[in-house]
């Protein structure tokens, strides 16, 4: 069952334009069942969000999939990502960089994650409770940031915290119509670089989001 469904996933994933050989491996390899509360499991298999508590959500593999792609992830890169959930996104970006530093502002969301993602074997992660918009600055630089929730602008602290040549995609607008942007950062400055999506978030709350 949960290697039918992340086949499926695969080709749903392709089917939308994401052609990096990588990411649809990951998509392939990475259970979702095994991410998703379990009496959702049986919606594992589709690509939609699926709640997970809290007025949380686990986006939709197709949208998850299109910001990795975006954000261009290298093995030997070191990514943060902002917003952990169950840790489904983290789990597929784990097989394409080195590490991933992942901040979940809700513990009990966070331990979930740590969770999920021991019993998957995934052991290049690392997840911490607390301000996703502060990032993780003894930790930094970072070649790669995900944020999977939506503010008017980028927080100060992640533009600070990604690397010369470092890309960051995030949901940018009020929560619930944002544009995914890809910035990329060029002389110490984030650039925009392009539209990846459409899509509605739950909103980035902390220090430098929404209160």
């Amino acid at each position: 069952m949960v290697r039918g469904a992340s086949l499926i996933l695969a080709g749903i994933v392709a089917e939308q334009g994401i052609r990096d050989p990588r990411i649809l491996k990951a998509v392939r390899e990475v259970a979702r069942e095994m991410f998703v509360p379990a009496e959702f499991a049986d919606d594992a298999g589709s690509d939609t969000p699926i709640p997970i508590g809290y007025n949380q959500t686990t986006s939709q593999p197709s949208l998850i999939a299109a910001m990795l792609e975006a954000a261009a992830p290298q093995p030997g890169d070191v990514a943060l990502e902002v917003g952990t959930g169950y840790g489904y996104q983290a789990a597929l970006l784990a097989r394409l960089v080195s590490f991933v530093w992942s901040v979940e502002r809700l513990a009990d969301l966070a331990a979930t994650a740590r969770s999920n993602l021991a019993v998957a074997g995934v052991s290049n992660v690392e997840v911490v409770a607390g301000d996703g918009t502060l990032g993780l600055a003894d930790h930094a630089p970072f070649d790669v940031i995900v944020v999977s929730a939506a503010f008017p602008s980028v927080p100060h602290p992640l533009a600070d915290q990604l690397a010369e040549g470092g890309r960051l995609v995030q949901p940018v607008g009020p929560s619930g119509a944002e544009d995914v942007n890809l910035y990329v950062k060029h002389d110490g400055e984030l650039r925009l670089e392009r539209l990846v999506s459409y899509a509605c978030f739950v909103p980035l709350i902390g220090v430098h989001g929404y209160h």
